[in-house]
């Protein structure tokens, strides 16, 4: 245990719930001292305030870029009070001792978030406060550092209990949250400046996030988790309303992730059903109901327990359909009530809005953790430049956009990826395979499952497309593909044996396009 906070420096950006605070530590007999806005705040409440300025005996210069950084601050705040050299020089210089530092700082996070201007966004860069806030978490054994207005009442609650002082274990925790918040706020300025300074992969990249979640267990019960969000304001799962339902696991948030950016790639009205970051099926349709059904035939089995992303206001038709399958979660811009009324029935449904849908063109970066590094991407954000016909037949215009939708469709895919699209819906999936082979075996079997569930006589994927998320490297995956039923076939070519695949192609009478672009998933 310290000795009681005499003397306290409140100087807050976020001035939530300061003057409850203040109040508190004047209470207990604490002399506050404090600047600008925060310290006519805490004298407008009638809380007693000494101005900084004042104790330092030297005034706020250069528009208040000067003002904390005094020896009768710092040296508050760094003496270690057991050192006689320290208490000594102390007296000396006449500096008081400072027992509690209360600081968040400027907003420079919400100041680039709103769009703001170069200069604003420098003059929102903090100096004082950081240096103040790593000074007294440097000296935690005597000094308590507040930098969240969330842990006012611990500190209350502590003080309150211990004759206004708190414990060394309290204090070594609000040090590590001190640091915390200015290694985070550090990392948004560093990055801000990389990319104004057209610094795609500066020497060092910092990242930073702040715990929203703690999980019951990661990918498997053994395994802790928890889920951190960056500030990032993209629509998602990180920043979405949970309307219902139970707490979200970490394959939930993975698997929604993955359903919301690939039903986000289209304009028409669709549906995207996930399962273990794969999708079982995709469809657009006239209405969301439509979509919803087409999605969930392509392949009934594996949607049992999936995610459903959807990029329309859910409506209650399609809160019906919804409910008749076990259903993990629901995503959509919005749920009316009528639909959130039916989904009501169902509790253990977790239900997300975002309001609106994240822009598949927009930049940002995806990040992989490796033993001793990171593996840092573009988001892949292209789909293609062109379409170039490459066989002596050309696809017609129904076939043309089938292309397109399986080719964005195979783009969520994990590689090696083969998609057969129908009339604007998946009918077949292959995923994750060793071999682009072995890929359409898969895709072209749950074609002809999902055409058997469904009472048709043929396979579903006679007369579709298919979709390659890579090149085809030898002939015999489009061999599969025709055989299958394909009748066009979408890949982005570049491979050395391209040509055997083109005269492959023309011998099975089936057109042919490359987009020029890959879509490795891994």
């Amino acid at each position: 245990m310290s000795e009681p906070i005499r003397r306290a420096l409140l100087s807050v950006s976020d001035k939530t719930e300061i003057v409850e605070f203040g109040r508190f530590l004047a209470d207990q007999g604490v002399e506050i001292l404090s600047t600008g806005g925060t310290a006519k705040m805490l004298a407008d409440a009638n809380i007693p305030v000494t101005e900084v300025s004042e104790h330092t005996g030297f005034p706020e210069i250069m528009d208040g870029r000067v003002k904390t950084l005094q020896p009768s601050i710092h040296g508050g705040l760094l003496a270690v009070r057991a050192n006689a050299e320290h208490q000594k020089a102390m007296q000396d210089h006449n500096i008081a001792a400072i027992d509690l530092l209360c600081v968040n700082l400027y907003p420079f996070e919400e100041t680039l978030a709103r769009g703001a201007s170069y200069d604003d966004c420098v003059e929102n860069i903090d100096i004082g406060g950081p240096a103040m806030i790593r000074a007294a978490a440097k000296n935690h054994n005597d000094v308590t550092v507040v930098v969240e207005p969330e842990d006012y009442q611990r500190v209350m609650q502590e003080m309150s209990a211990n004759s206004g002082a708190t414990h060394l274990e309290t204090r070594k925790f609000l040090a590590q949250r001190a640091y915390a918040r200015t290694a985070a706020y550090d990392a948004a300025i560093s990055t801000w400046f990389a990319d104004q300074t057209d610094q795609t992969w500066p020497k060092r990249l910092s990242f930073a996030g702040e715990l929203k979640q703690t999980l019951r267990y990661g990918e498997n019960p053994h395994q802790t988790a928890a889920f951190y969000v960056n500030g990032d304001s993209r629509p998602g799962v990180a920043n979405a309303t949970q309307l219902q339902g139970k707490d979200l696991s970490y394959n939930n948030l993975n698997d929604t992730d993955a359903a919301f950016e690939l039903v986000a790639e289209f304009t028409d009205t669709a549906c995207a059903i996930i399962k273990h970051a794969n999708p079982c099926g995709v469809a657009i349709g006239d209405s969301l109901v439509d979509a919803y059904k087409r999605a969930y035939s392509c392949d009934q089995e594996s949607a049992f327990g999936g995610i459903v992303a959807l990029n329309r206001p859910l409506d209650a038709a399609t809160a019906e359909q919804i409910i008749k399958v076990f259903t993990e979660v629901v995503i959509a811009p919005s749920v009316n009530a009528d639909a959130l009324a039916i989904l009501a029935t169902k509790k253990n449904v977790r239900v997300l809005t975002t309001t609106t849908m994240p822009d598949p063109l927009a930049g940002g970066r995806t990040v992989k953790m490796l033993s001793g590094g990171l593996l840092v991407q573009g988001r892949d954000n292209d789909l293609y430049e062109d379409l170039k016909v490459v066989t002596e037949k050309a696809p017609s215009d129904a076939e043309l956009a089938d292309m397109r939708f399986a080719y964005t469709v195979g783009k969520h895919v994990k590689s090696n990826a083969i998609v057969y699209v129908k009339d604007g819906m998946t009918v077949g999936i292959g995923a994750g395979q060793m071999s682009r082979v072995n890929s359409c075996r898969i895709a072209a079997f749950r074609a002809e499952q999902a055409a058997k569930v469904a009472g048709a006589e043929h396979s579903w994927a006679i007369g579709s497309v298919v979709a390659s998320d890579a090149f085809f490297p030898f002939s015999d995956g489009l061999f599969e593909a025709v055989e299958a039923g394909a009748t066009a076939v979408v890949q982005p070519g570049g491979s050395i044996r391209d040509e055997e695949v083109i005269a492959a192609a023309n011998k099975a009478g089936v057109a042919m396009v490359f987009t020029g672009m890959r879509h490795f998933r891994h």
